[in-house]
């Protein structure tokens, strides 16, 4: 498990395509995706939450991106999501008995208000993760960085660094992979020398954190090393932020992007007044038969 780190990570990764999602404008993706975590992250509703959920495995799928690649990571730390479900169950349970109890054995109580809420929050996880990385996978990222800048350009008056921002976000997100690749050469080096790292186990994370802990020092020095050698490398090319720069890359919004980001935000907002009555009379109706 600890030599595929570099399988497992999805942030800062893009994967090549020809669809509709890989053809909008950075822009628009970024619009989209800020409407939809918006919608998901300020209800509290279950119905709303399997709604959004369901709307971003679709566009997962439109971008042709299997969704056991995007949820690998969710996949992977399933164990610990779970362990900690099953204590939130438990503890919501007894410090809020309110709902129907579904189970109940000694101690352990299970009621269906705690039952919703831990589903709300695995939905909402599953989302989230989903909804992050898809505009990662599905578009380069000078163009994110074009695309966040030209966003926040309108904020430039008010003294925002668009452009500073926008560098420093995608920097950040660039280093994800590279760090992670870069924590996988230590470990295989460690496990070359007779470490134990290649041979644990998720079942046995107290050992799993203690041969990781002396990985810390030599990844946070590799890490600085390259953050210089990048910063060596923009002073060579002259590099100078803020106004005044050209860009290689012009992006050009089409008319289809225009109808996405108005299909998008008109789809958030009738998920947030249609769809709740129709879910939550569905899953009353399922509570009740429970």
């Amino acid at each position: 498990m600890a030599l595929e780190l570099s399988r497992n990570i999805v942030i800062g990764q893009y994967i090549p395509g020809d669809t509709l999602v890989h053809r909008l404008d950075p822009r628009t993706k970024i619009l989209c995706t800020t409407f939809l975590l918006v919608g998901m992250t300020f209800t509290r509703s279950l119905a709303v939450s399997l709604a959004y959920l369901f709307v971003v495995a679709l566009l997962v799928l439109l971008a042709r991106i299997p969704l056991d690649f995007v949820l690998r990571p969710f996949i992977r730390g399933l164990p610990y999501i779970g362990f900690f479900l099953i204590l939130s169950i438990l503890w919501q349970s007894w410090l809020q008995p309110t709902g129907v109890v579904i189970f109940e054995w000694g101690w352990m109580r299970v009621t269906s208000d705690a039952l919703i809420l831990a589903l709300l929050s695995l939905s909402r996880l599953m989302s989230l993760l989903m909804l992050i990385s898809l505009p990662m996978l599905t578009t380069k990222i000078t163009q994110l960085t074009y695309g966040v800048e030209l966003l926040l350009k309108p904020f430039a008056r008010l003294g925002v660094p668009a452009h500073e921002i926008a560098l420093i976000a995608t920097i950040a997100l660039r280093f994800v992979p590279i760090l992670v690749e870069e924590l996988e050469r230590v470990i295989r080096a460690q496990a070359s020398r007779g470490g134990e790292i290649g041979n644990l186990s998720w079942r046995r994370p107290a050992e799993i954190a203690t041969a990781i802990t002396p990985l810390v020092v030599p990844l946070f020095v590799n890490a600085f090393r390259r953050a210089e050698d990048m910063a060596i490398a923009m002073e060579a090319r002259c590099y100078m932020g803020g106004g005044g720069r050209t860009r290689f890359l012009q992006l050009t919004a089409r008319p289809i992007d225009y109808v996405a980001t108005l299909f998008m935000f008109a789809l958030v907002g009738g998920i947030w007044f249609y769809t709740v009555p129709l879910l939550s009379a569905i899953l009353a109706t399922l509570q009740a038969a429970i």
